[in-house]
């Protein structure tokens, strides 16, 4: 049974939680330590739904900010244990959710320690299942069961975000783009339909796609509509009856779902479109007073986040959010994933100064 001991750094903190496995699906280990550790402080009342942990002071402020950090990871792929590692003389933890998100998960439980009479009531939330499916998201869950929970005045993501402010996210569309044909042998291909083939046209449509750059509140978010999966074909000698062309669309937050959705469908007009993921993105929601006063006291100028995070949750739940974490989000899920240590240090210290 692993432990964290939430009195060291957040710098030990971050390689203590990125050396226990958490591939979505198999958070529990590292769930039951955040549980066990926060269960100890009595400056906390402590919530566990599955493996979402939620922990929340009391203390009768007029405003409530919540901070979240999903636990899990994408696969690991030879990058577990971390290690400290320099490049170009600047030190950096490498390994598996150094980035994506484990580094922001340590500086908000190390926050969750130390910050015993904040400003502001906090209500800390740390989930499961983000890099997966948006219905098997541990705060999907909890929103249906305990939207209670959910009550702020203001939001903060710890998702990678280079130290500084990212304002809102994109949405994000996933749909299965189907091309039908008839099979035959492939010595009589004169006989079959080749569905492969009849998907050319999809691939040029997204070939030819120029996806929007579009201002939103003062953030300008950049677009993109790409193939991400092919899958067709029968057998060597079988002409193929179907193939399928998965897209991912990821849409700046002026549109809606339903706008994303129509807009997909016009692209490929003519065509077969299952829609099997959808989520919202967020506007940049810096107009509250609360991320005004958050702005001031992190420094920086706040930029757009371009994946889709749980921002988009908070803000259609009414309530302004925004993301804030170490991390550079190009190396999210890059199997040279590292964190500067400075950027860590950075996080905690812009939190630390504005909850305290």
């Amino acid at each position: 049974m692993p432990t964290l001991d939430l009195t060291a750094t957040s710098l030990d903190l971050t390689r203590t939680i990125c050396d226990i496995p958490s591939v979505s699906g198999d958070e529990t280990p590292l769930a039951d330590a955040i549980f066990d550790a926060v269960s100890a402080l009595s400056h906390l009342e402590v919530t566990r739904h599955g493996d979402t942990i939620v922990a929340r002071t009391n203390l009768g402020r007029a405003q409530r900010v919540a901070i979240a950090g999903h636990i899990d990871t994408v696969p690991i792929n030879a990058n577990v244990p971390t290690r400290e590692i320099a490049i170009d003389g600047e030190p950096f933890l490498w390994g598996r959710g150094t980035v994506d998100m484990k580094a922001g998960v340590a500086v908000q439980l190390k926050l969750a320690h130390d910050l015993s009479d904040p400003r502001v009531d906090i209500t800390w939330m740390w989930y499961d299942h983000e890099e997966v499916d948006a219905d098997l998201n541990g705060l999907t869950r909890l929103a249906a069961s305990r939207p209670d929970l959910f009550e702020a005045d203001f939001a903060i993501l710890g998702e990678p975000s280079n130290a500084l402010v990212e304002g809102g996210c994109n949405g994000n569309l996933r749909a299965i783009v189907r091309t039908h044909g008839v099979r035959a042998h492939s010595a009589r291909s004169w006989i079959g339909e080749n569905a492969i083939h009849k998907a050319a046209p999809v691939l040029a449509r997204l070939a030819e796609y120029r996806p929007r750059e579009i201002m939103v509140d003062g953030l300008e978010y950049r677009e993109g509509m790409n193939a991400v999966r092919i899958d067709g074909g029968v057998a060597g000698n079988v002409i193929p009856d179907l193939c399928e062309v998965e897209v991912n669309y990821r849409f700046a937050p002026s549109r809606d779902a339903a706008e994303a959705e129509r807009h997909v469908r016009d692209v490929f007009e003519g065509f077969d479109v299952d829609v099997v993921d959808l989520a919202e993105g967020a506007r940049p929601g810096l107009d509250a007073p609360l991320a005004q006063e958050f702005l001031s006291a992190v420094g920086g100028e706040p930029r757009p986040k371009y994946g889709w995070t749980d921002v988009a949750r908070f803000s259609a739940m009414g309530v302004p959010a925004v993301n804030y974490g170490p991390g550079d989000p190009h190396l999210a899920h890059h199997d040279e994933e590292r964190v500067p240590l400075a950027h860590i240090i950075e996080v905690e210290r812009g939190l630390r100064a504005w909850l305290s």
